[in-house]
Order: C-alpha cells, then structure tokens, then sequence
C-alpha cells in the first residue's frame, strides 16, 4: 500500500514538472555554467565562414559576439567563456533544441516550419534561391536544367524549392545534395553537376573566393526571397528579448548599416574581393520594422 502511494505521489511529481522541465532558460543555464555556446558555419560567406583553422569570420560572426556583449552585460559576467562549434545545414536545428548550441548566426532561413522547433531573432537578411554555374556551361535559366545533375545542400530550404520546381516543371533533373556549401560547389567546380542551386549571396560568396572567379557565375530568377535570422531556442521569451534588443539597438545606432558595408561593400578575406551587394529594399525597411516575420 505503501509503496503503490509512493509510486503515484513519484508519477504525480513527474507530470506536474514535465512542463516546467521543457522551458528553456538559456540566460539562467549560461549563468550557472559562465559559458555562452554559439555555432558557426565554414563555408557561408559572407557571414559565417572560416579565416584559417577554427577561425569563424563574417558578418553574423559579429552579430554573435554583439549577442554575447549584452549577455555579459546583463549577467554581470565580463570574463564570461564562449564556446564555438562548427555546425552544418543538416545538424544546427537538433544542436539548438537539444540545448547544446544557445545561439546560431549563420545564413539560416526564418521560416514557419522551423518555427515548430526553434525560435527566431530579427530578420536580417533577405535573399532567394537562384543558379551557380561555369559560363562554359551555357546554363542561363532552370529550363536548361531539364536532365542534367543539379547540385544543393542538404537540409537547406533550396533543396526542397528545387525538388518541388523540378516535380511542378517535369524537368527531371538528378538533385544530388553537399553536404555543406564547399561541398555542392565542388560538384560544380570538378563538373559533376551543371548548376549549384542556393541563396544567391551564399553564390556570389563562393564564387568570390573560389581558384577562378571569372570563371563562374549566378544566373536566373530568385524562385522565392526568404529572410535570414539567428536562431535560438524555442519558449524563451526573455533570451529572445536579449537578442531582438541587441539587434534593434544596432539598426536604430546605425552600427547594423556600418557592419553591411564592411562585409557585402569593402573588400573581405582571405582574396580582400569585394561583394558589391547593396542593400536589399526588404532589408531597408526591416531596419525600421524590426520584424521577425518568417517566410512561409
């Protein structure tokens, strides 16, 4: 008898904290540990991408450490640790949601989808699906695509815009995945596949810093522009204020616009090429609205 009560107060404790136990509170977590963990990308330039060995460089790099500044300030921890983790398209949401990454600044796309799974910061950037290939290739538009080897990365939203236009056209192209950006563009670089399909700044950066630029170029139509954003763990209303502050802090100071100059206007490692990109009306007026509003 004893034991059964037992036994029922124990499966009552368990149910009344379940949720309680599912809440993040990534602030109080760094707190207790004095260590903040962001991820970097190794190939999303220009904003997060490697500069020599465990080296992360670009423009959300400098996001992640605005991020980390306010963190500190807020907690009262100026000698507080960070940790870096290189992460990939397929692996940075399950590395956010299991706790083991706060923070994510790279080239992810702000969409309602993830939004089941992790939450998102302000957009800030907007950029949509277009071609990487050789102008040898003659490839000029998706219609040239039809029967031809088509790269993308695995668990970017690209790949899943391409099989859908490559289903709704009847194109039937071979879809074949990196996995990472270096990778797809590999495919491309060593002629395995015609035509690298992503986010034409993640193109333009690659081709940027590739053996022979003049050699390539991004070609047709964006299918679709989606925003950018950091992302961070989902039900955490106070680590999402701390972010959305920095960030909206950065845009009303004119700093956000100082830091788009210097990684999409001024020439960037390792080659010091410039991007020349000017920015985007969508992300013009997000510098006023302050939105996190995702694609669909």
């Amino acid at each position: 008898m004893k034991l059964s009560v037992l036994m029922a107060s124990l499966a009552a404790a368990v149910l009344f904290t379940a949720p309680a136990a599912q809440a993040a509170d990534t602030l109080a977590k760094i707190a207790e540990s004095g260590k903040i963990s962001l991820a970097y990308r190794e190939s999303s330039v220009p904003f997060s991408y490697l500069d020599g060995p465990n080296k992360p460089i670009g423009f959300s790099v400098e996001l992640s450490n605005a991020v980390v500044e306010a963190v500190k300030k807020k907690l009262n921890k100026p000698n507080l640790q960070v940790s870096l983790m290189a992460v990939t398209s397929q692996n940075r949401i399950p590395l956010i949601t299991n706790g083991t990454i706060d923070l994510e600044c790279g080239s992810t796309t702000n969409n309602t989808a993830r939004g089941k799974d992790v939450a998102f910061a302000i957009n800030h950037f907007y950029t949509g699906t277009r071609l990487l290939t050789k102008k040898s290739s003659k490839i000029k538009d998706y219609a040239d695509l039809a029967k031809k080897t088509v790269a993308s990365t695995t668990g970017t939203t690209n790949a899943l815009v391409m099989r859908k236009y490559n289903t709704e056209k009847n194109l039937d192209m071979n879809i074949v995945l990196g996995k990472d950006h270096a990778d797809a563009f590999l495919l491309v670089e060593s002629d395995r596949a015609v035509a690298f399909a992503m986010d034409d700044i993640l193109l333009f950066g690659l081709i940027a810093n590739s053996k022979n630029p003049a050699d390539y170029e991004v070609v047709g139509e964006s299918l679709q522009v989606e925003p950018y954003a950091c992302m961070l763990p989902k039900d955490d209303p106070a680590f999402k204020k701390l972010v959305d502050d920095t960030f909206t802090a950065m845009m009303k100071s004119g700093e956000f616009e100082k830091l788009y100059t210097k990684w999409f206007m001024q020439p960037i490692p390792p080659k010091n090429v410039p991007l020349n990109l000017p920015m985007s009306d969508q992300l013009k007026e997000n510098l006023k609205a302050f939105s996190d509003k995702p694609a669909t």
